[in-house]
């Protein structure tokens, strides 16, 4: 290594890899409705970073509106993308229809919490 060369904190390495991977994933509410309090934002917040600390992979930024939330990950590589979203979704929604119950009825019904589908970009 050069002497002036500094390394970057986003780049990990691995026993035979260097890897960068991040992902821009945006969740949104069943028929988009609005939800979400400042208490739950935050609660989610709290659960979606100890899913992230589960599979190794880090939430580096965090942000929601009464709708959806916005999460950016960097992940290693042995992370199946799908598998991270799938546990992402389930564990937040189990989780926030237990603790939020009497509110989130309000709102949604049937068992569900996040539309089926979601955006990664990377």
């Amino acid at each position: 290594m050069s002497p002036g060369w500094n390394p970057n904190p986003d780049v990990r390495t691995g026993r035979h890899v260097v890897h960068n991977l991040h992902v821009h994933l945006v969740f949104v509410t069943k028929y988009r409705r609005g939800v979400f309090t400042d208490a739950m934002l935050n609660r989610c917040e709290e659960i979606m970073r100890e899913v992230c600390e589960d599979f190794e992979a880090e939430l580096k930024q965090f942000n929601g509106d009464h709708d959806h939330v916005h999460l950016l990950v960097h992940y290693p590589p042995k992370v199946q993308l799908s598998k991270l979203v799938n546990s992402l979704k389930g564990v937040s929604a189990r989780l926030l229809r237990k603790e939020y119950d009497t509110h989130v009825r309000r709102y949604l019904w049937g068992g569900h919490f996040w539309s089926g589908s979601y955006f990664a970009g990377s």
